[in-house]
């Protein structure tokens, strides 16, 4: 009599995680076709105005009250992860490296997310677990060192923050949103972060907006309005629902619908290797999520 109870939220858990995972998955072909027109700087925090704006007219509209001051320094770090971090470095990243390059690396993803989980959460990781971590850490540099002809490329490095910074903004969030719900947790994140941004956007500012391309605004709007804000709707809605790390395995479609998108959307060409280190990544994450959640005694 009691599996019904949580079979449903987990299920719906499922359905929301799965839409914000995919809105997600466009997000490095997106950032890629919007530097065809600005700059890295104006595209990773300018996106975050753009959603901070959007998040006042909700906030303003629903009547929400600012959460308590206590909760100000976990919004600070949810801001720093998905708001700063994830969206600058990809966006640093995304001037040198293909998208499905990105898709490799940022297959390390869903590890990133469970690591912050139960760090977040009170659990402890199980020997198996730091084993499939160390492996699918491996392949990743191993990948990083042969698409960069021996050498790790600034890209990869920046790639590599940005999965610490998403995944802990994703486990921060997520705990928040048990408390504040799903949306709010992105939009107070994005309008407390706004004044700290608005000046240095301000001086990235394209010269002549009438030179850039429509292709280039559509890259723009897309990761303003659907991968800042959004798909987090969904996204922390399944976390909060469905637990962080189990809801985190669906991370493990990401690399193979943004690959999938960068070669409908890029042209760009999906060599053999990538393809083959998306899969082997994936499934060092797969086995190490078996055995991630433990409770802490």
């Amino acid at each position: 009599m009691t599996s019904q109870p949580r079979s449903q939220p987990e299920l719906m858990g499922f359905v929301y995680g799965f839409l914000g995972i995919l809105t997600f998955s466009i997000t490095l072909p997106a950032t890629r076709i919007a530097l065809t027109g600005f700059d890295p700087v104006f595209v990773g925090l300018g996106r975050a105005i753009v959603a901070a704006g959007l998040s006042l007219i909700l906030l303003v509209v629903t009547r929400q009250k600012m959460p308590p001051m206590r909760f100000l320094p976990r919004f600070a770090l949810v801001a720093a992860g998905v708001v700063i971090g994830f969206p600058l470095l990809s966006a640093i990243a995304m001037q040198d490296a293909p998208a499905s390059h990105g898709a490799v690396i940022t297959g390390l993803l869903p590890l990133a997310t469970a690591l912050c989980g139960v760090w977040r959460a009170g659990e402890r990781p199980s020997p198996q677990f730091w084993i499939f971590a160390s492996l699918g850490s491996t392949l990743i540099v191993c990948f990083a060192l042969l698409s960069g002809g021996g050498s790790i490329r600034l890209a990869d490095l920046a790639l590599l923050g940005a999965v610490g910074a998403a995944g802990l903004g994703y486990a921060e969030g997520a705990v928040l949103a048990r408390t504040f719900g799903a949306w709010q947790v992105i939009c107070w994140s994005l309008l407390l972060s706004a004044p700290l941004l608005l000046p240095i956007v301000w001086q990235h500012l394209p010269a002549n907006f009438a030179a850039i391309t429509p292709k280039a605004i559509w890259g723009f709007l897309y990761v303003s309005v659907f991968s800042m804000f959004l798909g987090f709707f969904a996204w922390y809605r399944g976390l909060a629902l469905g637990g962080i790390a189990r809801i985190g395995q669906l991370q493990l479609l990401q690399p193979f619908l943004t690959i999938s998108a960068s070669a409908i959307l890029l042209k760009e060409h999906l060599s053999i290797a990538t393809i083959g280190f998306a899969a082997a990544v994936i499934g060092c994450v797969a086995l190490g999520k078996r055995t991630a959640i433990v409770a802490r005694s």
